[in-house]
């Protein structure tokens, strides 16, 4: 059996998922349909941190994106493991600062 917490495995869930409702045929891999649709979750995490509901709801919502996101990958046919890998290369090498009495971690292009 496959590790359920592998990348693959949640790759296959949210592949079936789009295959059990055409997702392809029926406009549901259209990405800025799927633009919206984070944007949406995105303002529900944020309802969830100003609000202060419950850990339970917060990781609902950050789940509910990261199926989008997945299900992103899929519909663009990118391979999201690979970006991801890339990317955290990118980051690791940035330097950061504190803006505003915050961590920002950029790549601080210089504006003089």
């Amino acid at each position: 059996m496959e590790n359920p917490d592998s990348y693959q495995a949640m790759l296959d869930a949210v592949q079936a998922f789009h295959d059990k409702h055409d997702f392809k045929n029926t406009g549901g891999e259209e990405l800025t349909y799927r633009i919206a649709l984070m944007a949406e979750e995105l303002g529900e995490i944020s309802s969830c941190v100003t609000k202060g509901k419950s850990g339970d709801q917060l990781s609902e919502e950050v789940a509910d994106l990261f199926i989008l996101l997945i299900g992103t990958a899929i519909a663009a046919d990118f391979d999201l493991r690979g970006a991801f890998w890339k990317k955290m290369e990118r980051l690791m090498k940035r330097d950061s600062k504190m803006v505003n009495g915050r961590i920002r971690v950029s790549e601080f292009r210089d504006m003089s």
